[in-house]
């Protein structure tokens, strides 16, 4: 996101989060992604945890596994994606 600088669920590259799953051929039967841009860890989580339907995904049982990118550079600071699967 960063460098192709956009923000969305949706990559210019990869397509959706799902899509891009799928061409990194990573098997899941329930997948989710948080995005978020802030200047600090706190704050994006604070925000994840202030929406329902990311706190939704953080919470969610079914997701077992978790993925965790932070790059700064965006004029947030800092971007944040979470990718949630479950198998």
């Amino acid at each position: 996101m960063v460098k192709n600088n956009y923000f969305s669920h949706q990559s210019p590259t990869y397509g959706s989060p799902f899509d891009m799953l799928n061409s990194f051929k990573i098997s899941y039967k329930t997948a989710g992604e948080n995005i978020a841009g802030n200047s600090s860890n706190s704050g994006a989580v604070n925000a994840w945890m202030n929406s329902p339907g990311h706190k939704a995904n953080i919470l969610n049982n079914s997701f077992n596994y978790t993925g965790i990118g932070v790059v700064t550079g965006s004029k947030y600071g800092k971007v944040y994606v979470q990718m949630f699967i479950g198998k």
